[in-house]
């Protein structure tokens, strides 16, 4: 089964920055295509950022200009690098393929903006 550990969050002030990553477990990591995930509070999970099997990343509106997705297909690794966080980014924060999830979520990792 395919498993995912994601890590990296935290709290930081508006304008921070932090980089999660997402280890991923017992799948054919180089032939998926990748995403991170958000869930705040009362909101429905919503896809922020993927990277396709050959390397092309896209995001969403939010997040284009701020978050960086890359891979490492050595580790199995998914990561994101967010820059210029705002309070609305607050959420907790998973991995899983993308655009359709085919695998059970991991806990995600909590992301707390705030001064």
């Amino acid at each position: 089964q395919v498993q995912f550990v994601e890590s990296g969050g935290g709290s930081v002030q508006p304008g921070g920055s932090l980089r999660l990553s997402c280890v991923v477990s017992g799948g054919a990591f180089d032939v998926m295509n990748w995403g991170w995930y958000r869930q705040g509070p009362g909101d429905q999970r919503e896809l922020i950022a993927k990277i396709l099997h050959n390397g092309v990343a896209s995001y969403s509106a939010s997040s284009k200009g701020r978050f960086t997705i890359s891979r490492d297909s050595v580790q199995n690794m998914v990561n994101l690098e967010m820059n210029s966080l705002r309070p609305e980014d607050t959420a907790t924060y998973y991995c899983n393929t993308a655009p359709k999830q085919y695998y059970s979520w991991g806990q995600g990792t909590q992301v707390t903006v705030a001064s």
